[in-house]
């Protein structure tokens, strides 16, 4: 689910996962992101609690099974990857990712 992978690149770059964050992420209105929330959530993949820093926001964070989900995901992407570069090199392939890798870091920079 994609608001499980926003939750979960959100936390790798420390930012809160408020429904505003997410939204950003996803880059959709907050009230699209709070029935993307809502559904994960019954879906058992994420859950909601006050945010440590300010408890009037509620925060969203990946359950055990919403982890399991990403991460088995995550092994999808890589073995479609594999199989769609499997005429190159290892060097080519680390390049790739690295300027892949780099576009996505400058693109949390951008302020759109």
């Amino acid at each position: 689910m994609t608001v499980c992978e926003a939750v979960y690149s959100l936390c790798q770059r420390g930012t809160a996962t408020t429904v505003n964050a997410i939204a950003h992420e996803v880059g959709i209105d907050q009230s699209g992101a709070s029935r993307l929330i809502k559904s994960a959530k019954s879906a058992g993949y994420l859950a909601m609690a006050a945010s440590p820093s300010d408890g009037r926001q509620r925060e969203a964070s990946l359950t055990p099974a919403g982890l399991s989900m990403l991460e088995q995901a995550h092994r999808w992407q890589e073995d479609v990857f594999a199989q769609l570069t499997t005429t190159w090199n290892d060097k080519r392939r680390r390049d790739f990712y690295a300027a892949m890798r780099e576009l996505m870091d400058s693109s949390y920079t951008m302020d759109t």
